[in-house]
C-alpha cells in the first residue's frame, strides 16, 4: 500500500455540459470571441516555470501568433531556492528549511492566471494550455471565467471532475499505480512546511534514472540533465490536494482538447484515459477532443509538433 503522503508527493510533478441554451447578446459575443485570432496562454506544471515553454513560444511567434507563458506565484522570477539546495548541499537542512511556497494556494494560482486571461482576452480568443499539474489551474480558472476562454488544452494534465476531486486523489487510483513518480525519491519534509520538495541537483544515479524514466525517457542523458537544471525544488503541497473539480455549468461550457501522451510514465495512459472518461461523463454534450502523441511526460521534443496541435485546438470552432 502506498502511504497517503507518498501519493501526495507523487502527484506533484517537477516537471485540460454545454451551457443552458441561450442566444442573447452575451452568448453571441462569447461565440465571436471563440472564433477570433487566438492568443495562447501557457501554464507550466509543478516545479516548472515559463522557461519550459520557451521553444513553443518561439515556434508560435514565428508562425505569427500571440503567445504568453505564465510564471505561477512562487515560480520563475519569484521562485525560492533553499540555501541548503545550493552547492555544496546540506541534505539535513534541506529536509527542514522553510519555504514561502508553503503559504501558496490554488486560489493564488487561479487569481494570477485569471488576471492574465483578462488582459489576453482583449487581444483575441484565449486558448488556455496546461501541462501536468498545470491542469489543476486550468480547471480553477475555467470555473471562474469560462466566458473569457475560447479553448482549454490539457497536455497530459490533471483534469479532475466528479469522480476524483484532486490531483492527489487521481494519483491514488489503480490507473495511476504504475506511475514512475512513485519510484522517484523525494526530500522528506515535515507536513507543517507545506511544500513538496525535490532535489533535482541530486548526484545519486538512482534518482537521475528514476527522474529520466518519469519525465523524459526518450531523451539522451545530457538533455535530461539540462531539463532537471531548469526545474525548481519546491511546490506548494496545497496544490495537489486542492479540490479542483471542473464545474459542468462553468468549466464544462468551454470546448477542450486532451493531448494524450502515449509514452508518459508519470501520468500513465490509463490515468489519462480515466480523466478523459470522467470529464466526458460530466459534460456529455461537450466532450474532449482527444489527440494521441508519441511523447513522454514533458511532451513532444519538436516544438513544431506542439504548435501544430495548439493551432488545431485554436481552429476547432472554424
Amino acid at each position: 500500500m502506498r502511504s497517503r503522503r507518498g501519493v501526495l508527493k507523487a502527484a506533484v510533478v517537477g516537471a485540460g455540459a454545454v451551457a443552458a441554451a441561450g442566444v442573447g447578446p452575451g452568448a453571441a459575443r462569447a461565440d465571436e470571441r471563440r472564433c477570433a485570432a487566438p492568443v495562447f496562454v501557457l501554464v507550466h506544471g509543478a516545479g516548472g516555470n515559463s522557461y519550459g515553454w520557451a521553444p513553443v513560444l518561439a515556434e508560435l511567434g514565428l508562425r505569427g501568433h500571440k503567445a504568453i507563458a505564465v510564471d505561477l506565484p512562487g515560480h520563475g522570477r519569484g521562485a525560492y531556492f533553499p540555501v541548503s539546495y545550493q552547492s555544496p548541499q546540506d541534505p539535513e537542512a534541506l529536509r527542514s528549511e522553510p519555504s514561502p511556497l508553503g503559504k501558496v494556494t490554488l486560489d493564488d494560482f487561479a487569481e494570477h492566471v485569471v488576471g492574465v486571461v483578462r488582459r489576453a482576452s482583449r487581444l483575441g480568443a484565449v486558448v488556455l494550455v496546461g501541462q501536468s499539474m498545470g491542469g489543476v489551474t486550468l480547471n480553477a480558472v475555467a470555473n471562474r471565467v469560462p466566458e473569457l476562454i475560447s479553448h482549454l488544452v490539457y497536455a497530459s494534465a490533471y483534469c479532475a471532475t466528479t469522480g476524483h476531486a484532486s490531483a492527489a486523489r487521481l494519483m491514488a487510483t489503480p490507473e495511476a499505480s504504475t506511475s514512475a513518480l512513485f519510484r522517484m525519491a523525494r526530500v522528506e519534509t515535515p507536513p507543517e512546511l507545506g511544500v513538496n520538495r525535490a532535489n533535482w541537483r541530486s548526484g545519486d544515479p538512482a534518482f537521475f534514472a528514476a527522474a529520466k524514466e518519469a519525465l523524459a525517457a526518450d531523451r539522451p542523458d545530457a538533455e535530461v540533465r539540462a531539463l532537471l537544471a531548469t526545474l525548481e525544488p519546491d511546490e506548494s503541497a496545497a496544490i495537489a490536494t486542492a479540490d479542483c473539480r471542473g464545474i459542468p455549468e462553468k468549466w464544462g461550457r468551454v470546448p477542450r482538447t486532451f493531448l494524450r501522451f502515449t509514452w508518459d510514465r508519470a501520468i500513465p495512459l490509463a490515468l489519462q484515459d480515466l480523466m478523459i472518461r470522467e470529464a466526458d461523463a460530466a459534460t456529455p454534450g461537450n466532450r474532449f477532443r482527444v489527440r494521441s502523441l508519441a511523447a513522454p511526460h514533458v511532451g513532444p521534443r519538436d516544438a513544431a509538433v506542439w504548435a501544430d496541435e495548439l493551432e488545431l485546438a485554436a481552429g476547432a470552432c472554424r
